[in-house]
Parts: C-alpha cells; structure tokens; sequence
C-alpha cells in the first residue's frame, strides 16, 4: 500500500512540474494570432473608430500600439471592460478574432524616434 501511495504522490509530483515548466509554451501557443485577419477584424469591429486604424489612439480611445498589453490581460480587459468601452463577449467578437487583434497590435512597428527625422530638425 505504502509503495501504490509513493508511486501516486509522485505520478503527481511529475504531472505539477510539466504543468508548470510548459506555462510559458501553452501561453505562447494561446496568444498566436494572424496579422493579417487581425487588422481585418480590427477594421470590421470598429475598433479602429476609437483607437485608430494603428492603435495609437484617438479623442476617444488609449494608444494600444505598439506593445500592447500581455494577451491574458488585453484579453481580459476587452471581455469585462465597464468603462466607455463596451466589453466584447466571444459571440461578438470570437477568441480566434481577439488573438489576430492582439497580434495585429504587436505588429504595429513602434514611431521612429524625433532626432531621426530630417524634416523635424
């Protein structure tokens, strides 16, 4: 009996160690989006109306490009949102979609910096 319990406890003790040691890669995994349908989807939603057609901001919505929030927190903001901004539910806007969103977002290239333009010096 005692060997079954050793045996168990540590069948356990494995199970909690992959779980864990593989967080970062199921993450990674979750928040795969594609550039390409994000922008679309960021274009059909209407998210563009208060952010921008880039993200970065407009008279009635925060910059949210580049460097967007982590998708577990940019994904949890947009599902229970009760600001201004309404919260968009998975019938409206489906997890796939809010992935492509995000890595739309993460694609936006960051403003070139003032010093590297000519015409501003």
């Amino acid at each position: 009996m005692k060997r079954i319990l050793l045996s168990v406890a540590a069948l356990a003790g494995a199970a909690a160690f992959f779980a864990f040691s593989n967080a970062p890669i199921a993450e990674a995994a979750q928040a795969q989006g594609d550039v390409a349908r994000g922008q679309a989807a960021f274009e059909r939603i209407g998210c563009w109306a208060c952010h921008g057609h880039q993200g970065q901001g407009g008279s009635t919505g925060p910059k949210i490009a580049p460097n967007p929030l982590a998708f577990p927190a940019f994904s949890g903001f947009v599902r229970t949102t009760s600001g201004e901004m309404p919260p968009f539910t998975a019938r409206v806007l489906p997890d796939q979609d809010l992935r492509d969103i995000h890595a739309f977002l993460m694609s936006v290239p960051a403003a070139p910096a003032v010093a590297t333009i000519p015409l501003l010096q």
